[in-house]
């Protein structure tokens, strides 16, 4: 492979429109997958959009086919292979920086989650004011099955979601499509894509009028707004069987729930919840059903320290390297074919689970610092 030097320009592009500031993710080759630079910008320019007074909206959304597919997982293995692991480290604690500003924003946001949105994707989405969703998204949060665990504030925002749908999600990593998100309450709008380009100019021109606030835009996005039904072999239709095998204490008493589940009742989504959990890391699925549970009955900046301590055992290699193991069968080789170690579940164990969310000893090493920000006052409820 060529080596180059060339450097990657213009990977978020910013446009002003009287009250209205957009950020665009712009990689649509590689499906606007983040990476260190551009989270840079985004968190320095949504900052400034925060404080300048005559900004009265931002919205996000993303070029090509995608919204957002997550972080730029090789970037960061080649940063610890080649450098150190507080090296991947630097590009987690300013992601999770920008996750917690979005989720903490004193001014409206809206996400045009338009194609597929995964891992870090979600991050800069899930928080937003108004996440509006079309019939080509797709959502996952598949980092079980890379050796990570979704964080970017997934045991805040899945552990909100009705019942235990949301262990579901984590655990399996399973894909959701435009409408179940709308249903399950991860979109807030279902529009059609073809509208989006008319409900930005409406929104636009809305900008010009000193009294845009939350009512004025919700006003604005319901007249694109589409009716729309989940479908009938939709997983969320089973919410009722995913609470009762997705509530147990254990991953292998959630596996076990499964696999007797599935000897009367062979449905797809059964068996594609299983093998995906038989192929993931062990580890990771331990992990994050312990994140997610914890999630629950703590605050995003809370949940965002936690997962930056959690990834800092990862990338330090303190009880496992599923992650790199993950990363080579995945990105590097491509062979699919990772051999997690611990390679069963029952190898690993609580003790284990618990080094993962100590601090580290370590002089390159601090926890994540983020600024206690209050949570905006405004919500939008999801529009069925």
């Amino acid at each position: 492979m060529a080596l180059s030097f060339q450097k990657e320009l213009n990977q978020v592009l910013f446009e002003e429109n009287a009250g209205v500031r957009k950020v665009i993710l712009n990689r649509p080759k590689k499906l606007n997958i983040l990476n260190y630079e551009m989270v840079c910008q985004m968190l320095k320019k949504l900052e400034a959009y925060e404080n300048d007074p005559t900004v009265k909206l931002v919205i996000l959304k993303g070029n090509g086919k995608a919204f957002c597919a997550g972080g730029d997982v090789t970037a960061v293995i080649t940063f610890i292979t080649t450098g150190h692991w507080s090296f991947g480290a630097s590009f987690y604690r300013k992601q999770l920086a920008l996750d917690y500003l979005l989720g903490t924003y004193k001014k409206p946001l809206v996400s045009l989650i338009n194609g597929f949105v995964m891992g870090g994707g979600a991050g800069i989405s899930m928080h937003a004011t108004f996440r509006i969703v079309t019939e080509k998204t797709v959502f996952a949060m598949p980092e079980t099955s890379i050796g990570l665990f979704p964080d970017v504030g997934a045991s805040h925002f899945l552990s909100r979601l009705p019942g235990f749908f949301g262990e579901y999600l984590g655990l399996t990593g399973a894909r959701l499509d435009g409408i179940e998100m709308l249903t399950c309450g991860l979109a807030t709008h279902f529009v059609n894509s073809k509208d989006l380009d008319s409900l930005e100019i409406a929104l636009n021109a809305a900008g010009y009028s000193d009294t845009l606030d939350i009512m004025t835009i919700s006003k604005i996005i319901n007249k694109f707004v589409q009716k729309v039904h989940i479908k009938q072999d939709s997983s969320y239709r089973r919410l009722e069987i995913i609470n009762k095998c997705f509530s147990r204490e254990t991953v292998e008493e959630i596996l076990s729930s499964l696999e007797k589940l599935v000897v009367n009742n062979e449905e797809t989504w059964i068996i594609e919840a299983i093998n995906s959990m038989k192929s993931a890391s062990p580890t990771s699925l331990k992990i994050f059903l312990r994140s997610i549970r914890e999630g629950r009955t703590q605050k995003l900046k809370q949940c965002l320290v936690r997962e930056f301590n959690v990834l800092c055992h990862i990338m330090r290699r303190t009880i496992h390297d599923d992650f790199f193991e993950g990363s080579r069968a995945m990105f590097f080789d491509k062979d699919k074919r990772p051999q997690w170690k611990p390679s069963k579940l029952e190898q690993v164990s609580e003790e284990m689970v618990n080094q993962c969310s100590n601090n580290i000893d370590d002089d390159d090493w601090v926890t994540l610092q983020i600024p206690t920000r209050s949570m905006p006052t405004f919500t939008v409820q999801s529009k069925i």
